[in-house]
């Protein structure tokens, strides 16, 4: 029992200390915006700074890179987000289709690039 809970405390943690606290505020916030206009100010200004926060993220994961991204030149790097923007919007706004897009790009500029 005591190896199982050795190889196991890492999850657990995780759940515990990444999964838990997020999932409770994603929770509260689907009971407080029930009675909400979608197109009520504050859930527009909402929307708006959710998304230039993850803009953000991404913008740092690109231009900041760190591991084996590090290696992928930056003009790649760059292409790939690109790329799947684009796709993104000619599909219709297919979040599905803009993120394959740059995965696949991505794989492939670091494979011609990289090697």
């Amino acid at each position: 029992m005591n190896a199982v809970w050795t190889e196991l405390w890492p999850y657990l943690a995780l759940i515990l200390v990444g999964y838990l606290p997020n999932e409770m505020w994603r929770a509260l916030g689907l009971v407080l915006a029930r009675g909400l206009n979608e197109d009520s100010e504050v859930v527009v200004w909402s929307r708006a700074v959710a998304t230039a926060i993850l803009a953000g993220v991404i913008a740092k994961l690109v231009v900041f890179s760190s591991g084996a991204l590090a290696d992928v030149p930056l003009g790649v790097r760059v292409g790939a987000a690109v790329c799947g923007f684009l796709i993104f919007l000619a599909a219709k706004r297919s979040v599905f289709a803009g993120v394959l897009t740059g995965e696949v790009t991505l794989l492939l500029g670091a494979y011609l690039f990289v090697h």
